[in-house]
């Protein structure tokens, strides 16, 4: 059988102020593109659906009419979506009874029966080819969060529910699947060893607990389609243990990544080959230095003009990042001058100063609050108000009223 991986689509997210609704209907568009040529059994979404736990409007127009223009095309195709860590699990399940009729399982929340037991029976989702055999199980497991995996008969230590959730659903795989049929498993997780990003992905930090250990997959599964991380990568250079990473570049600090939908090929329950397919760029991020002023206005000025036969829509994100001695008051108006009659979209100026001008070595320049995570900010607060480190114990317990509060405000 033959299964698309993709994760990470963060629809509704826009790049410092500038919506990318036209990038994301690029993506869908070739993405059904993809599917009409190659025919996969399954399209599998690894979490992180919407950029915000409460989308705006049209970002779930998007998600929803590319499920329904996807179930016309192809009226046999499975699919499977997870809630990421930037989704709202009820929302991403409330439509679910609509869904399935549409072949697509959306599963966004871990469910407990009693005494510890897990409802693993919802979470597993056969997969079947196109005569409709089922041949292959999906253990569906969306970003679990500590409230979904503590508790009275699971006990407070998060990685030992996340590990209870998993050997309890692959036990559940193990008994319901038959002769040559493989378990592939769905999960959006921070996993040891993978690369992060500069200033994408959001921290997943519980505790001391925030890269989960490979072994937590079963050597029986498969393959394992991870979201999460927007760089495409193996984890531990495991060929069946791989994120396939955004397909677009969600920051800057992504330009060089290679965003992509991995293909998968099963033969019987083994893992045949797995192949990139790579997303084009409908719109370029450009980034022009860190350099002087002058040789960034030179490298500005080197620019193409417009093209009258191009959409405005495709001409790039531009981001500048000057280096200065002193403050330049007038910066922000040589910058724009210099981009008067060029085809880009300037998005972001980033003054770094360099001599007296930075003094503290911390940082080169200064820092957008949008690029401070969270725990930043309380280590920061809490050394102005205590003239001392934060301690472990604390910004463990920081982190965990931190995660309530996403849960709280995920609920629809």
């Amino acid at each position: 059988m033959r299964l698309f991986h993709t994760s990470d689509w963060h629809l509704g997210q826009s790049l410092h102020g500038q919506d990318r609704d036209f990038e994301h209907a690029c993506f869908l568009e070739w993405l059904l593109g993809q599917l009409q040529l190659r025919q996969p059994d399954a399209l599998l979404i690894a979490g992180d659906l919407f950029d915000t736990v409460n989308p705006p409007v049209k970002a779930q127009e998007r998600l929803y009419d590319f499920i329904v223009r996807a179930h016309e095309q192809q009226p046999k195709l499975d699919i499977v979506m997870i809630a990421g860590n930037h989704d709202s699990g009820s929302r991403v399940e409330l439509p679910a009874a609509l869904m399935r009729r549409l072949r697509t399982h959306a599963l966004g929340r871990v469910h407990w029966l009693d005494e510890g037991q897990l409802d693993a029976e919802r979470l597993l989702i056969p997969l079947t080819n196109a005569r409709g055999k089922v041949c292959a199980w999906c253990l569906a497991l969306p970003f679990l969060r500590p409230a979904e995996v503590t508790g009275p008969h699971l006990g407070d230590d998060y990685l030992k529910g996340i590990a209870t959730v998993h050997e309890q659903l692959t036990a559940a795989a193990l008994r319901k699947r038959g002769k040559d049929q493989a378990l592939v498993a769905i999960s959006h997780a921070h996993m040891a060893g993978g690369a992060v990003s500069e200033d994408s992905e959001r921290s997943l930090i519980i505790g001391n607990a925030e890269a989960l250990p490979a072994r937590l997959f079963d050597p029986s599964i498969a393959y394992v389609a991870l979201g999460h991380l927007h760089k495409p990568q193996k984890v531990n250079r495991e060929e069946r243990i791989r994120y396939s990473g955004s397909p677009l570049p969600l920051s800057f600090a992504e330009i060089n990544y290679p965003h992509q939908v991995l293909e998968v090929e099963l033969q019987g329950a083994q893992l045949v080959s797995v192949e990139p397919r790579l997303v084009p760029r409908a719109v370029a991020l450009l980034r022009i230095g860190p350099a002087p002023l002058d040789e960034v206005l030179a490298q500005l000025a080197e620019l193409p003009g417009p093209d009258l036969l191009q959409d405005p829509n495709h001409q790039p994100w531009l981001e500048v990042r000057v280096r200065l001695d002193e403050p330049q008051p007038d910066l922000r108006h040589q910058v724009d001058s210099a981009l008067s009659d060029k085809a880009v979209r300037l998005v972001r100026i980033s003054a770094e100063y360099s001599g007296a001008a930075a003094a503290d070595d911390e940082t080169e320049g200064f820092v957008e609050l949008s690029q401070i995570t969270p725990q930043d900010l309380f280590s920061r607060a809490w050394q102005q108000a205590y003239g001392s480190e934060v301690d472990e114990q604390t910004l463990a317990d920081f982190a965990e009223l931190l995660q309530d509060a996403h849960q709280h405000e995920a609920q629809p």
